[in-house]
């Protein structure tokens, strides 16, 4: 006796549903382990720190702190606020105006204007002063991205540094984020340095 089309239906649409659940917890549970772990590695003098762009949420000067603390004698701070507002005006002024004994700052605008755009004029810098090793920092949920697309163009060491700062918890701004951080990396793996 043939199935009713409800009976059907209902069968479908359970599956439906389950793949849904599954396909969400894969998710949930992929990006909590590659973007809200923390993967900064170990303080260890390099031969250049690099701030990446992003939020003003002090990684500028966290970097600035690193090389005056003696991490490095060189710091490249990402500027690809354009067009800028007051805010950022104020921040990067201040930042690539700073002066530190003994440390180069230096900043740039990627061109694009993405991660990978920093790595790429970081790698011409890189090769142009035989750097073999650089810190990235950058925030916690860009750690593991921006670690592979530096990891395309720079073959030295590459020491990763999460901004310390407070990361919202809300469950949309957190599968936003690692939405956007995985589309990031198939990107990156499409695209290359």
């Amino acid at each position: 006796m043939p199935e009713p089309k409800t009976s059907r239906r209902r069968r479908r649409l359970k599956a439906a549903l389950a793949t849904i659940v599954v396909v969400a917890i894969a998710f949930s549970v992929t990006g909590y382990r590659l973007f809200t772990v923390d993967h900064s590695d170990r303080l260890r003098h390099v031969d250049a720190i690099v701030v990446l762009g992003g939020d003003h949420d002090g990684r500028e000067f966290y970097g600035l702190n690193l090389a005056r603390q003696g991490y490095a004698s060189t710091v490249l701070i990402s500027d690809p606020y354009h067009p800028r507002n007051d805010s950022d005006t104020e921040v990067m002024t201040a930042a690539c105006s700073t002066r530190i004994t003994g440390v180069t700052v230096r900043c740039f605008i990627p061109d694009p204007e993405t991660t990978r755009g920093e790595a790429m004029y970081v790698k011409t810098l890189a090769t142009q002063y035989h750097w073999r090793s650089l810190m990235v920092i950058s925030w916690r949920y860009h750690l593991v991205r921006a670690r592979y697309v530096f990891g395309q163009c720079f073959s030295g060491e590459l020491v990763m540094r999460a901004v310390p700062r407070t990361y919202s918890t809300l469950p949309p701004v957190v599968a936003f984020t690692y939405a956007y951080q995985f589309a990031g990396l198939a990107k990156a793996a499409v695209l290359g340095c």
